[in-house]
């Protein structure tokens, strides 16, 4: 396994029964927590280890998919331990488990005890659910999140006997790639780069988009008054966003399918036309991009420029802001935007009206079809609005 030694150890002082991971984004916490289960798992016999998430979907692109990665990397893991997809549980070959869970309330973590627990990403559960588990837990306790903003393990957890904080950054991981590493050191607004390049407690303000939910699924199609795709071209260092949206229920509901970097043309077609709606609805892309627009055309994709101008930002903003959004569980890229995506500040701190150029990739796509179906939806509206008032 690739161990990044300091966090290893800091994770495994024998002094402490709570470990508290505080760190920015890429800091690999979960990933060494991951780790130092797996190991503890081999090394003991019949222990049961539980990774508790928000919820199952998060939990699958997420702690699951890291654990398999390293599981699969490694030659002596492999031969240990058998992963089943359908239980999300690994068992060792001397009884050890390592399960992943969520649960619905503190009444419905009563059930089961085990040796060891890690709450991954626990700013997504309360502290009623923490206490039922941690009371259960025989032995260890790991807790890590980004710390956007303070909440109860800031209140209840840390300062009590028993609790070490571990608060660590991108830099001490030696296994992000450059490109990555660059863009997390980059972050120019100050309250991102506190809480995200050096997993500091902070408080965002001036987020753009604040009225959202996080959501299983999409409407049925045919609930929607208006749907389709957007997208955002990206290569080396941005990722290139597709992003489904609708209209339906009053309100903004987006699915966002692609979140890659990497990506050729030929490929963005693949992704285009592998989602059922794609022959359906037009995809409005970046107008910035016509050489990619006519190449991904040439590929029988249903595909239009954005429609852009001088104001196009700010109305596509305001256009955004007047809904309630919808965000599908597995939109992590997007989510992770909306979580970041802030105004610009003046010389006294104060917000201006320009949206800082940064984690609006997915946020972008959406803009485009916003533009394109639901700002003339809105002039229609308002006329008719007039009509019947006057």
């Amino acid at each position: 396994m690739n161990i990044i030694r300091e966090m290893y150890e800091a994770n495994t002082d024998q002094n402490y029964r709570v470990y508290v991971n505080q760190g920015g984004t890429s800091s690999a916490k979960t990933y060494t927590i991951l780790q130092v289960l797996l190991m503890t798992a081999v090394q003991e016999r019949r222990v049961v280890c539980t990774v508790v998430g928000q919820d199952l979907p998060n939990i699958k692109v997420g702690a699951w998919r890291d654990i398999k990665g390293i599981i699969t990397d490694d030659d002596v893991l492999r031969k240990r331990c058998v992963m089943n997809e359908s239980t999300h549980t690994i068992v060792f070959s001397n009884g050890s488990l390592i399960e992943f869970k969520s649960y619905d309330d503190e009444q419905d973590a009563k059930s089961g005890k085990r040796d060891y627990l890690f709450i991954n990403e626990a700013n997504g559960i309360t502290y009623e659910v923490y206490w039922q588990l941690a009371i259960r837990t025989k032995k260890k306790i790991w807790i890590d999140y980004n710390p956007s903003e303070r909440f109860w393990v800031h209140d209840k957890v840390l300062g009590t006997d028993g609790v070490k904080l571990i608060i660590s950054d991108y830099r001490q991981n030696m296994f992000l790639p450059a490109d990555m590493a660059e863009r997390i050191a980059n972050i120019q607004d100050a309250d991102l780069r506190q809480v995200y390049t050096y997993g500091l407690t902070g408080k965002l303000e001036g987020l753009i988009i604040r009225n959202y939910s996080i959501v299983d699924k999409m409407p049925e199609p045919h609930e929607c008054k208006v749907q389709g795709f957007g997208l955002d071209f990206g290569f080396s260092n941005d990722p290139t966003a597709l992003v489904y949206c609708a209209l339906a229920h009053g309100e903004l509901w987006v699915d966002c399918l692609v979140y890659e970097t990497g990506l050729l043309n030929p490929d963005i077609a693949n992704r285009i036309k592998a989602h059922p709606m794609s022959g359906l609805f037009p995809v409005v892309a970046d107008s910035a991009e016509p050489k990619s627009i006519a190449e991904i055309k040439a590929q029988r994709v249903n595909i239009i420029p954005a429609l852009k101008g001088n104001d196009s930002i700010r109305v596509g903003i305001d256009i955004m802001r007047r809904y309630k959004w919808n965000i599908t569980r597995r939109s992590r890229g997007l989510i992770e935007e909306v979580q970041r995506y802030k105004w610009k500040t003046n010389r006294n701190g104060d917000s201006t009206n320009e949206p800082i150029d940064t984690w609006n990739h997915a946020i972008d796509a959406i803009r485009y079809w916003c533009l394109r179906n639901l700002a003339q939806r809105r002039e229609s509206v308002s006329k008719a609005h007039s009509v019947r008032v006057g």
